[in-house]
């Protein structure tokens, strides 16, 4: 495609939706060529099935490509894609588009037909994933993966759920996902309720292990002047909105059983049938010990309404018992914080819900009908789900953006970790990758990724979750056309309702006197209808 052409689709911003529906080229279940055609002679005989480079003579590929605020604005002049251009003899340009207007611009381009040869870092949704995939526009890839992606085929052979979770109820897999390595407990935990050592040795009390040892915990950092500035200035318990809170503590009392994933639905452990939990007497429970803790002042007051930014400048003045976030060391600069782990419920559940997903972004990236080269496409987004590829692209070069250890550890230079400019981590890093900001199709494994989740204080949480975790998470399930259209419109509006009510709930507007007839206004909303939804798609899950 003209670039000029494709920068001036990604700077428009009012066109009439809908005017071309890309129907594409139709490929065939290979991804590979309309009609079932084999590719060319000529194209057949520059691509190499195995090694480097992926072809013999150069070819080109542009990707529309999200991109965080704080990461380059030139992907092609980073170390680690310079140089896989010269490895492969691919070389991609990047049109970048900020996350904040990815979506808009998504649609735009695929509404019009004037999209690339792919999306990277697209965020592409499970919905369109389907509807564009049927439609021909992004390629089918169940055997370009099965032939050209040893890699990533053998990670889903590992990992079965991957492939269940990845496949579309018509049986296609369509995308290469955001996937982090289901053993990298502290990556999927990602935010654990950290408290302060320093402050329960103030107060002689030790590790919080149950429900109730957290609440006397928070309550004795209220009545007392632990960092010792003479005023009443300690804040329990701070973080930004009360869902976090909610989901670290529900399986103190058995409910959301199956993770993160699946903020409605799970499976009651002594039924084993699904059960829409949010409105189940022991959830009921859970938001009745978060009212306590707000009605006493051991939750900040702003806790409904406080951004991050607020947040962390609460943590800075040293006044937080407790809190959420990725590392209070990283956020701000907080210390002698420790993550606490699974607590005991006053029913005896003890169970570690606060789980992530292992695949984030299942539409990370996906190759469209205009792209020429499928099997060289695939085979250079699967070097990356093998461990030298993914090394390459966390970290870059060996001996240039960072070193090994004689015990086999990884570290960036001191550069890179301490900057000379004063640069943070971040900032540094623009020079070399580009997997700042996140979405990045991938494989995430702790021994080559360098954030919060793999400090001392993190990977500490991960072990000590591991007894009490999840054993059976499920990944996300995939909708039907018409199943997707009522989750989006009568699942939305429960959706929107519950989170409404649930905030009256904790903060006192609403009393649990009220409860009996709150469940009975979300059933008459469609609970039943949902719950069939739900299993319908969980049952395609399960059979995948």
């Amino acid at each position: 495609m003209d670039k000029k052409k494709w920068a001036a689709i990604l700077m428009s911003s009012v066109m009439t939706a809908g005017l071309l529906q890309g129907c594409g080229g139709g490929k065939d279940a290979s991804g590979g060529n309309p009609s079932g055609e084999e590719p060319a002679a000529n194209e057949q005989a520059n691509f190499n099935p195995t090694g480097m480079p992926i072809v013999n003579e150069p070819i080109e590929l542009t990707f529309f490509t999200g991109k965080a605020a704080t990461n380059t604005n030139n992907f092609e002049e980073t170390l680690v894609w310079k140089e896989y251009a010269k490895m492969s003899n691919i070389q991609v340009n990047f049109q970048l588009v900020p996350f904040e207007s990815l979506t808009e611009k998504r649609n735009l381009a695929l509404a019009n037909g004037e999209y690339p040869d792919g999306f990277y870092t697209g965020r592409m949704p499970a919905a369109d994933l389907l509807k564009y995939g049927e439609q021909g526009v992004f390629l089918k890839l169940n055997d370009l993966i099965d032939q050209h992606a040893p890699n990533f085929k053998a990670l889903m052979e590992k990992y079965p759920d991957l492939r269940k979770a990845l496949t579309m109820p018509d049986g296609n897999i369509y995308s290469f996902p955001s996937f982090y390595d289901p053993e990298f407990l502290p990556m999927l935990i990602g935010t654990p309720l950290w408290v302060k050592q320093d402050w329960l040795d103030k107060l002689n009390m030790p590790e919080p292990k149950t429900t109730e040892d957290l609440y006397n915990y928070l309550k004795a950092v209220k009545e007392t002047d632990l960092n010792g500035n003479g005023q009443a200035d300690e804040i329990p318990y701070s973080g930004t909105g009360i869902n976090p809170l909610i989901d670290q503590l529900k399986g103190a009392w058995g409910v959301g059983t199956r993770g993160l994933g699946h903020k409605f639905v799970d499976v009651d452990p002594e039924t084993n049938e699904l059960r829409f939990f949010r409105l189940d007497s022991k959830y009921k429970e859970v938001l009745e010990y978060v009212h306590k803790l707000y009605a006493e002042g051991l939750i900040d007051k702003e806790i409904f309404t406080q951004k991050s930014n607020e947040l962390y400048a609460k943590g800075a003045k040293d006044i937080l018992g407790a809190t959420i976030n990725p590392n209070p060391k990283t956020q701000f600069n907080g210390e002698n914080y420790f993550g606490l782990g699974a607590l005991e419920g006053p029913h005896g559940d003890k169970l570690y819900s606060h789980i992530k997903v292992p695949m984030v972004w299942p539409g990370a990236f996906v190759i469209t009908d205009k792209n020429k080269h499928p099997e060289a496409t695939v085979r250079w987004m699967d070097h990356f789900y093998g461990d030298e590829g993914a090394t390459f692209y966390f970290m870059g070069q060996k001996d240039v953006s960072y070193t090994e250890t004689p015990d086999g550890k990884l570290e960036f230079v001191d550069a890179i970790k301490n900057n000379p400019d004063g640069l943070t981590l971040d900032q540094a890093l623009t020079k070399y990758v580009t997997w700042m900001g996140g979405s990045y199709p991938g494989y995430v494994q702790e021994k080559y990724f360098k954030g919060s989740e793999t400090l001392p204080e993190s990977v500490a949480v991960g072990e000590k979750a591991e007894p009490d975790r999840i054993k059976d998470l499920w990944y996300n399930f995939n909708f039907l056309p018409e199943e997707t259209e009522f989750m989006q419109s009568t699942g939305s509006d429960i959706h929107t309702f519950i989170g409404e009510m649930e905030a009256k709930f904790v903060s006192g507007d609403l009393p649990f006197s009220e409860w009996d007839s709150y469940v009975e206004k979300v059933k008459k909303m469609g609970v039943d209808e949902y719950l069939k939804v739900y299993k319908a798609a969980y049952d395609r899950y399960e059979n995948n």
